[in-house]
């Protein structure tokens, strides 16, 4: 074959010869949600732990319910940056996205900073962002709250509908962060959303669940993926206090424990093809 046929062959069967491998070989990207990080403890957690799992677990795409991070209350843009510099690529809340009124405008310029999306629309935020990752692969993040035992939202189970009829259809990989005091509530998400995004992991609760499985049409799924900081506590807060709060049944000031310090995550393998997970585990470091 001469030089000429050699480059027009190439440049004619590539592509195709690209299409067919992709065909024949599984592509898959690697999602990381780390729990509930809670106050300083949670925060040095990811800052010395998160390079290395990602490095270690081929992750393409590192997520964080960062709510907590403000001393256990809400989140500062100084303590999102200081997040994201970590090398976090989103950002997810719930209930507490509101304690500290300085993060309000740190919305309209980091939109990888997300709040539920069943919030008033005219809230500052967003519920939803799609990310490039690592692996050239957009993804889909969904940021949803429970109502039972919360703060009033409109329904989740609605907006989840409204959110991914948005999304245009090439997005295969759909994350969803469903930040739910009730196990069943969560359990119910993850039942609904089965078949329609990768991945259903439930927050809020800061005790990590046992129940990590994919769900028959393709949804991996954990009803709390836990906290990522102090458990020699209650929750994440000094237990004294709290027990003086059972005890006594008198208000009493929360303050965040400082010992005991563990990371929890989950790692969901997802079919870029096909957006079904392949695979979900437990991550955690003591």
């Amino acid at each position: 074959m001469v030089a000429g046929n050699s480059r027009r062959w190439s440049r004619d069967w590539a592509p195709f010869c690209g299409r067919l491998l992709r065909r024949l070989v599984r592509f898959l990207t690697n999602l990381l949600f780390i729990g509930d990080i809670f106050a300083s403890p949670g925060r040095s957690l990811v800052a010395r732990h998160l390079r290395d799992i990602v490095v270690a677990e081929n992750i393409h795409l590192s997520i964080a319910n960062a709510e907590n991070a403000a001393g256990g209350f809400g989140i500062t843009p100084t303590l999102a940056d200081e997040l994201f510099g970590y090398g976090l690529d989103v950002l997810t809340s719930g209930n507490h996205i509101w304690d500290k009124r300085e993060i309000f405008d740190y919305f309209v310029r980091h939109p990888r900073l997300l709040r539920p999306a069943n919030y008033a629309d005219e809230l500052p935020g967003c519920g939803v962002f799609v990310v490039e990752a690592r692996n050239g692969v957009d993804c889909g993040i969904l940021n949803l709250q429970g109502r039972t035992h919360m703060p009033a939202t409109d329904c989740p189970f609605r907006k989840a509908d409204g959110l991914l009829a948005a999304l245009p259809a090439d997005i295969k990989v759909r994350f969803v962060d469903f930040h739910a005091e009730l196990t069943s509530e969560k359990m119910a998400m993850g039942w609904y959303l089965d078949g329609r995004v990768s991945a259903v992991i439930g927050t809020h609760t800061h005790i990590p669940t046992a129940d990590t499985r994919i769900l028959p049409n393709g949804t991996a799924y954990q009803t709390d993926v836990g906290m990522t900081g102090p458990y020699h506590s209650i929750i994440g807060v000094d237990k004294d206090i709290i027990l003086q709060r059972f005890l006594t049944q008198m208000p009493v000031r929360m303050e965040a424990a400082r010992h005991g310090a563990e990371l929890h995550a989950v790692i969901v393998q997802v079919d870029e093809e096909t957006g079904r997970a392949t695979a979900i585990k437990r991550h955690t470091v003591t």
